[in-house]
């Protein structure tokens, strides 16, 4: 079935449903910003954060008011795991707005990320638990791993797209993709009611963009995600990637998970890695993300944007392709890990790794004394 046919299945309450949650939440973001300057959730420049000015950090609570707002309109009716999904949605971001307020530890939130997964495998039933030609086998259920194999699968997906929240528009644009493209796989799959929600959930993010990814009408960011936005759209991306491939029902692979989320899980499991090598937390803030190097090899904050969501929609498209046209499953896992030990190798020497960037762009490397300075500070 052609892309366009697939699209064409979604009836207009579901371009309404969008339609609106777009609007309520664009309309709402500037409404929320001097109440963010009332009740401090302001993000400060300063150390590891080098944007201009105080910025508001309640983009994340705004998605929220959107996706609640679009299940209240148009919900008619709720089962347990819708009330598990937006129990989860709230109690994530209200912890994130309250970090981005009182700077709590990096335990608290793991810990409550924990939770939140564990109310997904547990009460809603929504686990890891088929591994289907994963590993070269028919099917694999993994039984009792299930539960926590999806807390841990979860737990690294929140984080992964709040370590990718560090340049204005990019954690939000890599959403926003996974989202086309996790709606693209239910219409395929003919789950016309998930495939509803997500493009619910793409354009309340669509409509956080506006104020916050870069344009010559928006020259800065009015608005961030905030802890709380940046683990609530991984805790979806999350929640969608596990609806659409642990359904008996649904023609869409368990390898296409990872793969749609492959930029963020690659950049967020090597980073981890690297910092548990050099005897830190994992969870201690740095500037050697994907995108740091990005920006200190020349590129601007908004190409940083489009060649990691530019990235992200190729490399899902790409293993979308492979998987239709019947590429062995373990081969797309293999070239997985290839690419994540490729990143790595290629990124054990910082300063190297940012002059080859800046060779790619056709330009200079920003010069080693700034570079130096950049891994003093750090920068999440």
């Amino acid at each position: 079935m052609e892309l366009i046919e697939l699209w064409q299945q979604l009836e207009p309450r579901s371009w309404l449903r969008a339609l609106s949650t777009f609007a309520l939440v664009a309309l709402l973001i500037p409404v929320s910003l001097p109440l963010a300057r009332r009740w401090g959730l302001m993000d400060n420049p300063g150390g590891r954060k080098q944007h201009d000015g105080a910025i508001p950090v309640t983009g994340g609570a705004v998605i929220l008011l959107g996706l609640l707002a679009s299940y209240a309109l148009f919900e008619t009716s709720w089962t347990v795991r819708t009330i598990v999904f937006i129990s989860g949605a709230v109690v994530l971001v209200v912890v994130g707005q309250l970090d981005d307020k009182y700077d709590l530890r990096w335990t608290w939130r793991i810990s409550v990320q924990a939770l939140a997964a564990l109310a997904m495998a547990w009460l809603a039933g929504v686990t890891a638990h088929n591994l289907q030609d994963v590993f070269g086998f028919a099917a694999a259920n993994i039984g009792l791993l299930a539960i926590p194999f999806t807390v841990f699968a979860v737990v690294g997906v929140i984080n992964a797209l709040n370590m990718a929240d560090g340049v204005d528009g990019l954690a939000g644009s890599l959403a926003l993709v996974s989202l086309a493209l996790f709606t693209c796989f239910a219409l395929y799959a003919g789950d016309l009611y998930l495939a509803e929600r997500l493009l619910a959930l793409g354009g309340a993010v669509l409509g956080f963009l506006l104020w916050n990814k870069r344009s010559p009408w928006l020259p800065r960011a009015k608005v961030f995600l905030g802890n709380g936005g940046s683990m609530l759209l991984g805790f979806i991306l999350a929640w969608a990637a596990l609806r659409l491939t642990q359904n008996p029902a649904h023609p869409v692979s368990p390898v296409l998970g990872p793969w749609t989320l492959a930029l963020p899980l690659i950049d967020c499991v090597v980073l981890m890695l690297r910092r548990w090598r050099s005897g830190a937390s994992p969870f201690k803030a740095d500037r050697n993300h994907m995108h740091h190097l990005l920006l200190d090899a020349g590129f601007t904050p908004g190409k940083v944007t489009v060649i990691m969501a530019g990235g992200s929609l190729a490399l899902g498209l790409a293993a979308a392709v492979a998987v239709k046209l019947g590429v062995y499953r373990p081969a797309l896992v293999v070239l997985f890990l290839g690419l994540l030990l490729g990143w790595y190798i290629f990124t054990r020497r910082r300063d190297v790794a940012v002059a080859r960037l800046a060779r790619l762009r056709g330009g200079a490397p920003v010069p080693a004394a700034a570079l130096e300075a950049a891994r003093e500070t750090g920068e999440h």
